[in-house]
């Protein structure tokens, strides 16, 4: 009893272990208009029933999933995929999932510094409060600072290791260097590929007034609150304790739009914009970088042609001699055969003339062979 009673606490231990590291891998951190956060251990089902999205739209945070960086404006919500930053922003909320992750801590604490309240006296201000950018806009602007700082680092780093790689390539051609340059290369075209989706992504979204606009929550959530809609609107978050201050605030900017400036996102066209160039310039830096590894790359197979006609021109004196040492060594067999001849008696002094004139002769041959060539082209001068 007592051993079964063991194996019982310890099979209890495991699953609550096992159920901890599956909560934490669905964990989310909670940042709301008023500067409180909180983490949030919930499931999918409870994630989607808050901010009140579709089950394949939270499939593409998922992280054991590969999908493009893409950013989604729903009815209450903004679904966010930018490489690591996986995030959900409603008009008053936003969730971030993997708080704990090494390349989102960065993107927590920016969060937490920039969506907290500027300060207690400037909060009943209603022409600061008029003035101020929507609640989303700025956790936004958050995100995509962050992950263009990112990649930017990501391109920094790159180049920093790969010019002096591609510098020493170029003195030194070896297996070692060839090796790192292929490897630096392979980084550079899957971080390009990277920049590229971001890119593409905000360029979508700015070439597109309807889903820019389906970008404004506060506006969706002020139209929903304002008389002219109707008093039948639900009640998106009746948890939120700071719900009556946005609606007001909400209500205060709707003012333009409940006349006629729905469509008017000039806004978030400039935050949009601004992060496109920045994006757009990091992928100008890939782009320089890979032009210069074509270019050293085309220089490097200059370098080896060079190599290999000089080793066909050193074959061709090579083969050259060796013709005319064989008319030569033929010289020397003829005269070397043991045979008797008349005319091998008494003409020693013959031996002398034959080896003079053996050895000219090739030699002259060697310099026509070679004079030949040059005048053809075929070798170098």
């Amino acid at each position: 009893m007592a051993a079964a009673a063991a194996a019982a606490a310890v099979a209890g231990e495991a699953v609550a272990a096992g159920g901890k590291k599956r909560g934490a891998s669905r964990s989310w951190i909670l940042f709301d208009a008023a500067g409180e956060e909180r983490v949030l251990d919930a499931d999918k089902y409870a994630i989607m029933h808050r901010v009140d999205i579709n089950a394949r739209d939270l499939r593409i945070l998922d992280p054991l999933l590969s999908y493009p960086s893409t950013i989604l404006g729903r009815e209450r919500a903004i679904v966010l995929n930018l490489e690591h930053i996986k995030a959900i922003i409603t008009a008053e909320e936003v969730l971030l999932r993997d708080p704990l992750d090494d390349n989102v801590i960065p993107v927590v604490e920016e969060l937490r510094r920039r969506l907290a309240p500027s300060s207690a006296t400037q909060h009943d201000v209603e022409g600061a409060e008029e003035n101020e950018s929507p609640f989303e806009f700025r956790a936004l602007e958050v995100t995509l600072e962050a992950i263009c700082s990112f990649l930017g680092a990501r391109t920094t780093e790159l180049e920093s290791a790969a010019y002096p790689a591609l510098d020493e390539l170029t003195s030194k051609i070896s297996s070692r260097n060839l090796d790192r340059v292929r490897k630096l290369k392979s980084g550079m075209t899957r971080l390009n590929a990277r920049v590229q989706k971001v890119r593409d992504e905000l360029e979508q979204l700015l070439d597109d007034d309807d889903d820019m606009a389906d970008l404004y929550l506060s506006r969706k959530l002020a139209g929903a609150a304002s008389p002219v809609s109707g008093s039948g609107g639900p009640n998106w978050f009746p948890a939120s304790p700071t719900i009556g201050s946005k609606i007001s605030r909400a209500s205060r900017a709707s003012a333009a739009t409940i006349h006629g400036n729905e469509n008017d996102v000039e806004e978030l066209e400039m935050l949009l914009e601004a992060y496109f160039m920045q994006i757009d310039g990091t992928l100008n830096k890939l782009t320089t970088l890979r032009e210069y590894i074509d270019d050293t790359e085309d220089y490097i197979n200059i370098q080896l042609d060079n190599h290999r006609n000089q080793l066909i021109q050193l074959e061709l004196f090579l083969s050259s001699g060796t013709v005319c040492l064989s008319l030569y060594s033929l010289v020397a067999g003829i005269f070397g055969m043991n045979i008797p001849y008349t005319w091998n008696e008494d003409h020693g002094y013959v031996f002398k003339w034959v080896v003079l004139v053996s050895g000219l002769f090739c030699a002259f041959m060697f310099v026509s062979i070679v004079a030949y060539a040059r005048h053809k082209g075929l070798v170098g001068s």
